[in-house]
């Protein structure tokens, strides 16, 4: 449900951030900028914030985790790649995400959205 819900909430800074920028996307296309260039720009910023948030996210679990379970009898070794795979699974989800609208806007007519001036 968490998941869900913060998926959610980076769909939503993503359309804002994408209707805010539309603009310089229309111009940054009628200046020849490819869907990757496009695409690249405006997630990178996302894909930063993701990132710091799973370095901060990943020792804190891990400290959680290793306290929880030393309290039961039969311990089981927690192993790197379960972070791995979880930072990985963070990762695509939020490109995912991030690249649906983004292509969504730069797949628009540059047109309608310079016209308002």
């Amino acid at each position: 449900m968490s998941v869900l819900i913060s998926c959610l909430g980076l769909l939503g800074l993503v359309i804002h951030t994408t209707e805010r920028r539309a603009k310089e996307i229309g111009i940054r296309k009628v200046l020849g900028a490819s869907l990757v260039q496009l695409n690249l720009l405006l997630c990178r910023d996302f894909l930063k914030l993701v990132l710091l948030a799973y370095l901060i996210a990943m020792p804190l679990a891990w400290w959680g985790l290793h306290n929880w379970l030393q309290d039961y009898a039969y311990k089981t070794e927690m192993s790197w790649w379960v972070f791995a795979l979880s930072g990985i699974g963070m990762v695509v989800l939020a490109l995912a995400i991030m690249s649906f609208k983004t292509l969504r806007t730069a797949l628009r007519n540059p047109v309608e959205s310079l016209r308002t001036e």
